[in-house]
């Protein structure tokens, strides 16, 4: 597996994320800092990455080898992130209650919910908008009720495209008076086309109950999590060290039964990803891998794959449009039927790029399949 490419700000920033502290991360930390930093792209690094607040903590520990200036950047960005971290709560607590009255059972499973999980402080973890997962069958009754506490749809869809997202994809998102896409309202993990189902009516069966705020609410189990932001983390090749923190806290944990992650992993045909997301957050953030979970990351091509995503950190940045992602893609998938549904559903199933070509009645819907797959060969050949 390559090296990790490397500057002393990308190798201070991984020191201050690394999941375990203790003298070792204290004493690479001390060291660092004695170097030459360039401050500007350190914190530039942690925005893009989402871990100014963890570096504000790793660096906490070491306030006189920093700059005045610096302190001041990274305790104003802790300080505004906490204040955003608290109105998010309050307001996933508001939505949580008021789909509860209408009958809906909805699942915190990233924003607040991770914070208080695997960092247990709000301010920890950068925030960011709320995702919320609900079963299928809960879809139109929740979509509903969050308009009633004043959210609106972020964009504006035609009964039929609401109705073909639903098949095809997995979330609403909706403006709220804190800003756009301020909440995702969600039926699936993915979108169909990635040919990963995990299920959202099991999700809830095995879910566990935590406390946001104070608040208790629902949660995806441990395990069901760490295959979750795997396949989240996977979506987007794993290009935010953030993911990467969850995840690596999530294999830190104790107890966690890996005998069923690896059952499940290989029900999903996600153990090319499990895996990849085990040796990155090795080889980035020191995390010890699980003897009973060796076993995904065994296979010579999850390594290969790990260290192609490796190859372009720290400042990976993957188009979704790219023939390099659909490889990848692909890629990640160990069996071949997988790949062949990913490949066929990502050619034929239409999305907004579609309709917004062309406006067809209702009953032509299925004439946007040709639409999707005469764009994608076009855009194909021009590569």
């Amino acid at each position: 597996m390559p090296a990790i490419r490397s500057t002393r700000e990308w190798s201070l920033l991984l020191a201050a994320c690394a999941s375990a502290p203790d003298a070792g991360k204290e004493s690479r930390l001390s060291e660092l800092l004695r170097g030459p930093i360039d401050w500007k792209s350190l914190l530039d690094l942690a925005d893009k990455h989402g871990v100014l607040p963890l570096l504000h903590d790793a660096l906490s520990v070491s306030p006189d080898a920093l700059p005045a200036e610096l302190k001041a950047s990274l305790s104003q960005a802790y300080q505004n992130n906490m204040v955003k971290a608290m109105l998010v709560s309050r307001e996933l607590i508001r939505i949580v209650d008021h789909l509860a009255s209408r009958g809906v059972v909805a699942m915190p499973h990233k924003g607040p919910a991770l914070a208080e999980i695997l960092y247990g402080d709000l301010a920890t973890r950068k925030a960011g908008d709320i995702d919320l997962l609900v079963r299928p069958r809960d879809v139109a009754r929740a979509r509903n009720a969050v308009i009633e506490l004043g959210y609106t749809p972020h964009l504006n869809l035609s009964p039929a495209e609401e109705r073909a997202l639903l098949k095809s994809g997995y979330e609403f998102s909706f403006d709220g008076s804190a800003g756009p896409n301020l909440l995702e309202l969600q039926w699936a993990v993915l979108p169909r086309f990635y040919a990963i189902d995990f299920g959202a009516d099991d999700l809830f069966e095995r879910a566990m109950e935590v406390s946001v705020a104070g608040q208790p609410m629902k949660s995806p189990s441990f395990e069901d999590l760490f295959l979750m932001l795997s396949a989240h983390a996977a979506k987007h090749l794993w290009e935010r060290l953030l993911w990467l923190c969850d995840l690596a806290r999530l294999i830190s944990r104790p107890g966690l039964n890996w005998k069923w992650i690896v059952s499940r992993a290989q029900g999903l045909g996600m153990v090319h990803i499990a895996g990849v997301t085990m040796i990155l957050a090795n080889r980035l953030l020191d995390v010890q891998i699980p003897a009973e979970g060796q076993s995904l990351t065994e296979n010579p091509a999850t390594g290969a794959l790990a260290g192609e995503i490796l190859e372009h950190y720290p400042d990976a940045n993957f188009s979704v449009e790219s023939l390099v992602y659909f490889r990848l893609m692909a890629s990640l998938r160990e069996r071949p039927t997988d790949r062949v549904r990913f490949g066929w559903r990502l050619a034929v199933t239409p999305g907004l790029s579609e309709w917004r070509t062309l406006k067809l009645p209702a009953q032509l819907f299925p004439l946007y399949r040709v639409i999707r797959l005469t764009r994608l060969v076009g855009r194909l050949a021009r590569a």
